[in-house]
Order: structure tokens, then sequence, then C-alpha cells
């Protein structure tokens, strides 16, 4: 019975707002995290993050065009603190875009499902903020 309803419940994720976010919340894939069975087995499925932290200050971005490299699949997390709006934009498949507000601690969260070279833009400020090499 509860295989089932776990079961029924994965099913129910709708796709209008995956990819993206509010200022300070997550976006995530995976709406049956709280509600898998076994906690060892719910951690031992997923894969650490990649978490990359943004500054926007003064009209100026920290980092700017740094390089990482994550799996396909594992979870990306764009942590950002910011005193302007802006709008990042991952060039991946599927492109990912996210509305940054003004203020602290706002955080986006997405998988690449493709391998390859991945841009994270900036576009009011026209930055590349990283490059992220998905194997």
């Amino acid at each position: 019975m509860t295989v089932a309803a776990v079961v029924t419940l994965s099913g129910c994720g709708g796709s209008g707002g995956e990819g993206t976010a509010a200022p300070g919340t997550t976006a995530s894939a995976n709406p049956t995290a709280a509600t898998a069975g076994p906690t060892e087995n719910a951690d031992a499925a997923q894969p650490t993050p990649l978490v990359i932290d943004i500054v926007i200050e003064g009209g100026d971005v920290t980092p700017t065009n740094v390089a990482r490299e994550a799996a396909v699949g594992q979870p990306i997390e764009l942590r950002v603190d910011s005193d302007s709006a802006d709008e990042l934009h991952v060039h991946s498949t599927p492109e990912h875009t996210f509305d940054v507000g003004v203020g602290p601690d706002q955080s986006y969260r997405f998988t690449v499902e493709m391998p390859g070279r991945v841009d994270v833009e900036l576009h009011q400020l026209h930055k590349t903020v990283a490059t992220i090499q998905v194997r």
C-alpha cells in the first residue's frame, strides 16, 4: 500500500515551474526526495551538488568565467547575493532561466542531462559567471 502511494506521488510533479525559482527558494527536479523510503537509500542515490556562490555588487559579479566540472544528472546550485535585479541564463539542453532579485541568500537548482559545455551568464551585466564541463 505504501509503495503504491509513493509511486502515485512521484508521478504528480508539474513541469510548469521546473528550472525556475523565486528568490530565496530552490527549484528541484526531485519532488519525491521528502517521501522516499529509507533515508540511507535516498541519501546514497543523491549525488553531492556542485555549488557556485555568486555575488553581484555595484555592477560587478564574482566569480567571472570560472571553470567547473559536473556529472550528467548532478544537481547544480547557484547561490546568489545581489544588489540589483538580473537574469541568470543557463545554456544547456534544456535551457534554464532564473530571475535574480535584490537580496541575499537566493538559491537556484537545476540538473543537466546531456554532456557538454554549459555557460551560466548574467544578461543585464553581459558577463559569463561560469563554464561547466558536464561529463
